[in-house]
């Protein structure tokens, strides 16, 4: 039996745990590092500078072109053409009051285009690519598009685009990269004109208080809203990631990455932190489907990076094609210092499959981290760098923030101040003062809790979403997060997602969206008997009718992104399951139950 002692892992140096925790009169509780929050530059593009002085032949971004071939662009070629990008917005309509906006995925064009932005003190706002290109009526696109007011649109394509621009565009002026359409500028015009000095003015008019982005909320309760991120706030939680994990410093940072840059995950974290760490950034046009899983792959075959950041879904579709191809897990693993997830919980077995694949190709595990973030941080207010971390620990606050924990009916909601929270929501007072309480705390609608109460330096362990959660009609409350986790780990791997139904009814009962390639491995009758075992061991180690699955029922179709059923990151989004699928939530209450009901 392995021991604790046989473990052996590729040590990466990460930051010192040293938590305080004050328990305050009201039942709430508060955290913070004692780790010395370091300086950081007030504008976020002071770094970019830095790195093109230090470092201007070193590859910044990199993208495969139409023929296939990667098309490189140094440091010195970023900083050159991002100060005519800057001067082309100055002169044109776009001010702090009419933003930037990007219709498109990640791009190199849309690389420069928000640094320039952000160079001048012109807010950014990079919009989701779905409320364009899978949207039938564009309300979400609208309502971004009404609230921001924008001076300049841009998408990458032009004519894929047309019908997302004639929805909203107006007299907006508009910029495309390829097929142009009428009245569009091309980018590459913005790359000839000369820079002034009012570029330089602009920039030196800058504080750590001047909005750099507007980056909208998923929008999955409602519209989204439209959160600012102030030059400040990105500087300062860069520097926070950067302290968490000293090793991504000194051009350290290779990655290959396709999460998008209008989520903060992709457009703050990941892309922030290679120029603010002098690295080099791939840019992946994969995604988490079969199909783009093929892309990454192909890129994955050619570069070895030293991080790679993905969600869950992303790694359960890798995981696969590494155990598959020697040749492509060697390179994978070969520079590899550590695996990042977010945007969800990891399950067990994927994780227990990574360490496998990792021992068997260089004899060591590799550092799993992850974390707790938002868009309205930056995105980042809590890490978990232990290795060997359990799961749903979402790890302890970075230096510089202050974490609370504020008693919520049966819970804990959890609650951040510091220097890298939003001041608010763009153009929504409303919103923005509901976000807050009365001691300046942001408001994340999150149970956490303590690992161990008596030592915080343990970390804090998801406990559901408070906005998720629902009652049972005898009052008690359902924890969503904590129930479905605990299925999915229970069926090691043959559950990939789950929704859970019962709000007022007697039962909480589950939709069950199940591994294609596990489930063709079992017979039409193990199928329901292992799902029902599954179901069973969660009945015999918890208690109540809150804390158990009474009746499920295998969904049998693919949840929708069209209709918001899926997330850009591949994610469910539970509340559009429930009221997109009403009908198949009746069948799990219907008396008597149907045929095809698993019940315990």
């Amino acid at each position: 039996m392995e021991t604790k002692q046989d473990i052996a892992y590729l040590e990466v140096p990460t930051a010192a745990i040293d938590i305080e925790k004050t328990t305050r009169s009201d039942g709430s509780i508060l955290l913070r590092s004692r780790l010395p929050l370091e300086s950081y530059p007030e504008k976020i593009t002071e770094r970019l500078c830095y790195w093109t002085d230090k470092n201007p032949e070193k590859t910044l971004l990199a993208q495969r072109d139409a023929d296939g071939n990667w098309y490189r662009l140094t440091y010195a070629e970023v900083w050159k053409r991002m100060l005519s990008v800057a001067q082309y917005l100055l002169d044109s309509g776009a001010d702090k009051d009419h933003p930037v906006v990007v219709l498109s995925g990640n791009s190199w064009q849309h690389a420069l285009l928000a640094l320039a932005a952000q160079h001048v003190g012109i807010p950014f706002s990079a919009i989701s690519s779905a409320y364009s290109l899978k949207s039938k009526d564009y309300k979400k696109l609208k309502h971004c598009i009404e609230l921001l007011t924008p001076g300049l649109v841009f998408a990458q394509d032009g004519q894929r685009y047309q019908n997302a621009l004639n929805a909203i565009l107006g007299d907006t002026p508009l910029v495309v990269a390829e097929n142009a359409v009428t009245g569009a500028v091309l980018f590459d015009e913005l790359l000839g004109v000369p820079p002034t000095k009012s570029v330089q003015q602009a920039h030196a008019a800058l504080t750590e208080h001047t909005i750099a982005k507007i980056l909208f909320t998923s929008g999955s309760t409602g519209m989204p809203k439209g959160v600012i991120n102030t030059q400040g706030n990105l500087s300062c939680n860069l520097q926070q990631i950067t302290q968490t994990y000293p090793f991504m410093s000194n051009g350290g940072l290779h990655l290959i990455d396709w999460l998008p840059w209008s989520h903060t995950f992709g457009g703050n974290h990941n892309f922030g932190l290679v120029f603010y760490n002098g690295g080099t950034l791939y840019i992946d046009e994969g995604n988490p489907t079969p199909a783009g899983t093929e892309i990454t792959v192909k890129n994955l075959r050619e570069i070895a990076p030293t991080v790679y950041f993905n969600v869950p879904k992303g790694f359960e579709e890798l995981v696969v094609q590494l155990d598959r191809d020697e040749a492509l897990c060697s390179l994978f693993f070969s520079k590899l210092k550590m695996l990042f997830f977010g945007g969800a919980s990891l399950s067990q077995h994927v994780r227990d499959r990574l360490d496998a694949l990792a021992m068997r190709t260089v004899g060591k595990r590799i550092l799993i981290s992850s974390g707790y973030g938002m868009t309205e941080a930056c995105p980042s207010t809590m890490f978990n760098t232990r290795y060997d971390q359990l799961s749903g620990n979402l790890g302890v606050p970075v230096p510089g923030i202050s974490a609370k924990l504020m008693p919520c009916d049966d819970a804990f909601e959890v609650r951040f101040k510091g220097p890298n929270l939003t001041p608010g929501y763009w153009r929504d007072d409303l919103q923005t003062e509901n976000a807050f309480d009365e001691e300046g705390y942001f408001k994340s609608g999150d149970a956490l809790k303590l690992q161990d109460v008596e030592d915080a330096n343990q970390g804090l362990v998801f406990d559901g979403r408070i906005t998720e959660n629902f009652k049972l009609n005898t009052g008690t409350w359902v924890n969503v997060g904590l129930l479905r986790t605990q299925l999915m780990n229970e069926s090691n791997g043959l559950i990939k997602d789950v929704v859970l139904t019962g709000y007022d009814q007697s039962f909480v009962g589950a939709l069950l969206f199940l591994d294609a390639n596990m489930r063709q491995q079992m017979t039409l009758e193990e199928l329901p008997l292992r799902l029902i075992e599954v179901m069973t061991a969660i009945f015999k180690r918890n208690t109540g009718a809150s804390t158990f699955i009474k009746r499920a029922l295998i969904a049998n179709f693919e949840p929708s992104a069209k209709r918001g059923e899926v997330t850009e990151k591949g994610s469910i989004n539970q509340r559009a399951v429930l009221t997109q699928r009403k009908d198949w939530v009746a069948k799990i209450y219907q008396e008597p139950s149907v045929p095809e009901i698993l019940e315990i």
